[in-house]
């Protein structure tokens, strides 16, 4: 299925296409602050298609998530980074896409606090 979002002012947009069946919660510092539930996918299934060169980026810890933002209204609508096996993924926060009914979504807790 494909899903829209984007942030809150529009200055970002884009579409991913996957199965969204659940998502993750993570408690690490980073995550737990800013709410989001994450979706893994393919980085090739995530394509911008406004303000892909607006958005910021945050890194920390290791540096291996680049957690992108929307300079603008604060958003951070998806990550980028790699798995173990060094395979591109996209992180797609959940909260920021169109139709979607979060509620229904089963969540796994992550432990990012112990990396």
């Amino acid at each position: 299925m494909k899903y829209q979002g984007g942030c809150h002012c529009g200055q970002v947009a884009f579409e991913v296409e996957g199965n969204l069946e659940g998502v993750m919660s993570c408690n690490c510092s980073m995550c737990q602050r800013k709410g989001a539930l994450m979706w893994f996918v393919p980085r090739e299934n995530l394509h911008v298609t406004r303000g892909d060169r607006a958005m910021a980026s945050y890194t920390f810890n290791k540096h291996v998530i680049q957690h992108k933002f929307c300079p603008a209204c604060g958003i951070h609508p998806i990550g980028e980074g790699t798995d173990r096996s060094g395979n591109a993924k996209a992180m797609i926060n959940v909260r920021c896409l169109e139709n979607v009914d979060i509620a229904a979504l089963p969540v796994t807790h992550f432990d990012g606090r112990s990396l």
